[in-house]
């Protein structure tokens, strides 16, 4: 199999925060009337992008890999469907949803006629790794867990009954009025008690333990530590501090965005999403590989879930005293295939060519400006203008386009009472953006929308500004190309080192557009000194 190493060109633009934000992206993409980031009819494009600052033309190093692809046809992929219906087909995802001028992408490097094909047909077109701010490219490749001579016993994960975990988990969440959960010893030995005490303690953080005697037979007693506010913290003094706080570890995941995964893993280990923390959300409809960082939660702990997840692994788990913080990678690595390509071989090789000799425009995709009606920079906008009747508006108001049954019913019912409660128990997942602020809006009221979309989670929060900041990006880019084409021109910004410096006017034949960068808006940024 011949592999083609290519340089191509790029505008910078600012690291993104979140550069693949709520990616669900399922589309039959016009690779371009005039584009040149194509390929052929069964190959994969393999691309390592950087995103330090944001440059106009991708700098990047691209492997064009063509796939002897066999005729068979590989099985269905699983898909999640809707509750009620037929599982989401791409042409009913996209129906309704944004184009690409929408998002401000209009201008192309060069002229030719491009070829189209279906992007991410099946999730497992789209492979990511991501890259750490080190370089270091993310794999899945350690199953083992550190020794640590502080870590329970196996035995610790099978010594309660299913029974007993249903009732241990109502009493840490507080679901019922008991008070206390009692569990008979049948094997009564001191090991035998510690065993118990330790699962107790371990799996169900905020909860305490002691030993009971009760008509002559041993029992474990647990009961809340310290009532709501121990709630899913581990206890401080149960952490060993010669370990580090965080355990961080690389997270395999197939069909399920970043935010999903966590509100899985944390329903699992019963602890608040808010304890896992990571560098960017990766796309939904891919298979996708990318460091985790999670507070006080074993490698032991995690390593357990690799036997009841599906389409998840966990592994390479190892303790450090600081988290993730979003936007510190240096970027993700991409193997990409196209399906059902149009056009001819002449064509796709003028795509081809063009994209290993002169690169692309490195717009943000359109992945991270949402899948529906209601794109996520017109929610960005909203919270930036503090207009948050909008900004409840347009999070839960019904929308054309396919969405999970549930989703749909949950909407129309907001929009027929615009009652909090009504519309919270048509959803079976709580966890998503509409739940959360629903929750928000029943704690805090409906005069109180700031504190209501304070619940949804940080990250979450930042897409919505991110996305509009990249909309902004966008529509300045193309607007600068069409003003001076693809050359540097005074009053244009390059980096030297980490800091953007004007293109003097005695300097600019030193520059070319490989150079430019464009910054993000926001506060205290440089900005071209050009129209």
């Amino acid at each position: 199999m011949e592999t083609v190493e290519t340089n191509s060109v790029s505008l910078k633009r600012p690291r993104s925060e979140d550069d693949v934000a709520n990616a669900d992206e399922i589309k039959r993409q016009k690779i371009s009337e005039k584009s040149n980031t194509g390929n052929g009819s069964g190959q994969s494009v393999e691309t390592v992008t950087e995103q330090p600052d944001k440059s106009l033309l991708e700098d990047t190093k691209n492997e064009i890999i063509p796939n002897e692809e066999s005729e068979e046809q590989e099985d269905e992929e699983l898909e999640d469907s809707d509750e009620d219906g037929d599982p989401e087909s791409f042409a009913d995802m996209m129906k309704h949803g944004l184009t690409e001028s929408d998002v401000g992408i209009t201008k192309f490097v060069s002229s030719h006629k491009g070829f189209s094909g279906i992007l991410k047909e099946r999730y497992s077109d789209f492979v990511v790794h991501e890259i750490g701010k080190d370089g270091r490219v993310s794999h899945l490749d350690d199953f083992s867990v550190p020794v640590d001579d502080e870590d329970p016993s196996e035995e610790t994960f099978t010594v309660l009954s299913d029974e007993d975990k249903q009732r241990l988990e109502e009493l840490q969440l507080l679901k019922n009025k008991e008070t206390s959960v009692a569990i008979e010893v049948i094997e009564d030995t001191k090991e035998k008690r510690t065993v118990i005490h330790q699962a107790v303690k371990s799996l169900f953080p905020g909860l305490e333990t002691k030993t009971e005697d009760r008509g002559g037979k041993k029992y474990i007693i647990a009961y809340h530590a310290a009532g709501k506010k121990a709630l899913a913290n581990p206890r401080k003094h149960s952490w060993p501090k010669s370990r580090g706080s965080y355990c961080h570890f690389v997270l395999y995941k197939e069909n399920k965005d970043t935010m999903d995964a966590i509100n899985v893993l944390s329903k699992f280990l019963r602890v608040k999403p808010n304890i896992f923390s990571y560098m960017g959300t990766k796309d939904k409809r891919a298979i996708t590989v990318q460091e985790i960082a999670v507070l006080r939660i074993t490698a032991q702990r995690l390593a357990h879930l690799n036997k009841c997840l599906m389409n998840f692994k966990l592994g390479n788990f190892s303790y450090k005293n600081h988290p993730l913080k979003l936007g510190e990678l240096q970027g993700n690595h991409f193997t990409v295939v196209l399906r059902n390509i149009t056009g001819t071989d002449d064509q796709i090789e003028q795509a081809m060519h063009s994209l290993r000799e002169i690169g692309f425009i490195n717009y943000y995709g359109m992945q991270r400006f949402g899948t529906t009606a209601v794109p996520t920079y017109q929610i960005g906008r909203a919270i930036l203008q503090n207009n948050w009747n909008e900004v409840m508006d347009l999070i839960l108001k019904p929308r054309p386009g396919a969405e999970k049954g549930y989703l749909v019913k949950c909407r129309e019912e907001w929009a027929k009472t615009k009652d909090p409660a009504a519309a919270l128990k048509k959803l079976p997942v709580k966890r998503c953006v509409e739940g959360q602020l629903l929750r928000g809006l029943l704690k805090y009221g409906m005069k109180n929308i700031i504190s209501a979309f304070g619940i949804i989670p940080r990250n979450n929060r930042l897409m919505y500004i991110h996305s509009y900041q990249s909309y902004v990006w966008n529509n300045m880019v193309s607007k600068r190309i069409d003003e001076y084409g693809l050359r540097a021109v005074p009053g244009d910004l390059t980096l030297k080192g980490a800091t953007a410096v004007h293109i003097e006017e005695g300097d600019v034949d030193n520059y070319t557009i490989h150079d430019v960068v464009m910054p993000l808006p926001g506060f205290d940024v440089i900005y071209p000194k050009h129209k």
